[in-house]
Formats: C-alpha cells, structure tokens, sequence
C-alpha cells in the first residue's frame, strides 16, 4: 500500500529499478510482477534468487522547529568578547532527488527521519547565524528589524549544506533573537532614555485628559498638584506670550524725532540758495526756513 505523500522505489543491487508514485493499494502477482517482468532479472518471476528492496519515500513538506543549543557569540564594538545571542524559529524542507537520497542514505541506515535531518541541520546553524547577523544585521540591538533578511542568507546556505542528500530547504523562518538579561535591561534603559524628551509634554497631556475625565478630582493632594501644574504652565504660557508681544510692538514702532531734530534750521536757504547762520528767514531772498 502507499499512502499519499508516498513514493514506493524498488532498488535492485543499490540501482533504483521502479518508482510507485500513486496511492493505493498494489497486488504483487497483478501489479508489481508485471511492472518489473521487463527489467533485468525478473524474467524469471522472482525464480532466480534475486531480492528487490522497496523504499518509501515520504514526498510531503516538513516544518520543524530549530533552536540554538549555546548562546551564538556576535562580534560587536560594544562588547570585545561578543555579542552572546539565541535564536530560534522554524524551517521547511522535502525530498528533492531520490536517486541522492538513496544513494547516500540507504546504503547505511535503514530509516531516514525527520530528526536525523534537524540534526544534520543545526550542527552547521550556528555558524550561519554568525555569518549572516554580522553581515546583515544593522542594528545589533534590533536584529528583529534585519530578521527577513538574515533568514534569506541562512536558507541559501542551508541549501546548498543538504542537497547532497537529495534534500532542499523550502524555507527558514526567524522567530525571535534574545539576550541575555543583562543586556535586555540596557535595551530598555536606552529606550527609556530616548522617551524622556516626550515625557513632560506626556505628563501635561495626561494630567488635563485626568481632570476633564473626572479621574483626577478636587478636594485632594493630587488635584491640588494637577491644578497648580496646570496653573504653572498656563502663566509660563502667558508670559511668553506677552513678551513675545511686547518684542513685536517694539520692533515694529516708527522712531519719533526728537524736539530739536524737528526746530534745526537749514545751513542753506531752500529757495536761493545763500547760507545760512540759524536765522527763522533768509537774509538774501526773506523766505522763511522753519
């Protein structure tokens, strides 16, 4: 019988002779025999002592789970001995030749599981870790930014690591990378450290969305707090306001000219032109100068 997801091959000596490829069940005197009577050997209907080996193959995609053992050591700048890191995720794989497979593992073992892979797997994952999150990953505080493509490298190196085993690597996903605690605390300290810019501007907006709410109400410490904060901020507010005000009115009033500029007499008669010594008339033409 063989069940779908399943390929029956007949080997013969360590040479495939047959494949079964559709499920259901087979007869081996109506079905099998007459498949194999045109091959060598079997002529004889199974008369001559030869033996035929079946293999199933499972066809179906697997997903499996995967996972560092020992923290991965990143180089970083930050930190001489590196950066230590975990990670874990899943990835997916199939049977791509059988003639490989066979080939490579039927002669030595009698099953070929899905564990034996993950094995084969993870004992080269660590260092493809290393190599793709130092070339990809940007920010060695936020791997998870630089995931996808750190994924992209490591399938391709998967790949090519397993195909001498008729096997391929249809994807690898990156779940998560995590730190040790130590460095996950100073994470956080740094994000908190960024947010502080915004935190004033936080509080006020909070405090006014308490007191028009009602959550934060009168009679108490905290409403007495809320209102002289408010208060602070409203006449901070007032003050600037009104000298920016004031600034404005005064940058943008005419200069007045003062008494005496206005009462100077000319030094020369506008009219004919003679000099004049501070006289309200012309001394020349009589015209008046003020």
């Amino acid at each position: 019988m063989i069940r779908a997801g399943q390929d029956a091959i007949f080997v013969n000596n360590g040479k495939i002779e047959g494949i079964f490829k559709d499920e259901g069940e087979y007869s081996i005197d109506s079905d099998i025999i007459p498949f194999l009577s045109t091959l060598k050997g079997f002529k004889f209907g199974f008369n001559s002592g030869m033996r035929v080996e079946v293999l199933f193959v499972n066809t179906k995609e697997f997903t499996v789970r995967w996972g560092t053992q020992n923290p991965v050591l990143i180089p970083s700048p930050q930190l001489p001995g590196g950066m230590p890191i975990r990670a874990n995720g899943t990835l997916n794989f199939k049977v791509n030749d059988y003639v490989m497979l066979i080939d490579k593992v039927a002669g030595m073992k009698d099953r070929y599981l899905v564990e034996d892979v993950k094995i084969r797997i993870t004992s080269v994952l660590d260092q493809l870790l290393m190599k793709w999150i130092s070339r990809e990953g940007k920010d060695m505080f936020n791997l998870q930014a630089n995931a996808s493509d750190i994924a992209a490298g490591i399938r391709e190196d998967l790949d090519m690591q397993v195909m001498d085993n008729g096997l391929t690597i249809t994807g690898f996903q990156v779940m998560s990378f995590n730190y040790p605690q130590e460095i996950q605390d100073m994470i956080t300290k740094t994000a908190s450290h960024e947010m502080i810019g915004n935190l004033q501007k936080y509080q006020q907006v909070t405090m006014t969305d308490g007191i028009a709410s009602g959550r934060v109400k009168g009679g108490g410490a905290a409403s007495d707090m809320a209102g002289m904060m408010m208060g602070m901020n409203i006449a901070n507010e007032m003050m600037k306001n009104m000298h920016q005000s004031q600034k404005s009115a005064a940058e943008a009033a005419p200069v007045a000219a003062s008494p005496e500029e206005g009462n100077k007499k000319p030094n020369f008669c506008p009219n004919c032109g003679a000099k004049n010594e501070g006289a309200n008339f012309c001394p020349n033409c009589g015209h008046k100068l003020n």
